[in-house]
């Protein structure tokens, strides 16, 4: 005698029966909407005891990819990326050209010495 089906395909091991309520104990939350510039909301869900200060005033619109703010009316602007700059350009951002020169010739001071060319 072959049934057509299997009862329990589909369910999860261990599922209870369909509609079931209780699965378990849910801690209280509270809801925080944030916005971004483009007037997309998404809501952020903390546990209800934590303090405000440990709630973030700004995220990133998984939407977008904009920062989003808490406040509706003032969302938080893009922030302006900087370029890409080489090595060089951090280093003459910290040097002089004299600096530079100086050390330049100290270096090659140095290397002649080693080389015995001084």
């Amino acid at each position: 005698m072959a049934t057509g089906g299997n009862a329990i395909r589909g369910t999860r091991v261990g599922a209870g029966p369909m509609g079931e309520q209780d699965h378990g104990f849910h801690a209280d939350r509270v809801a925080i909407s944030y916005w971004d510039a483009l007037g997309n909301e998404t809501v952020r869900y903390f546990a209800a005891g934590i303090p405000e200060e440990e709630i973030p005033e700004t995220i990133d619109s998984p939407h977008s990819g904009l920062p989003a703010g808490r406040d509706k009316e003032n969302p938080p602007a893009v922030a302006k990326t900087e370029p890409y700059k080489t090595h060089l350009a951090y280093v003459k951002e910290r040097r002089t050209e004299e600096e530079a020169e100086s050390l330049l010739d100290d270096a090659l001071h140095q290397l002649r010495e080693r080389r015995g060319q001084d």
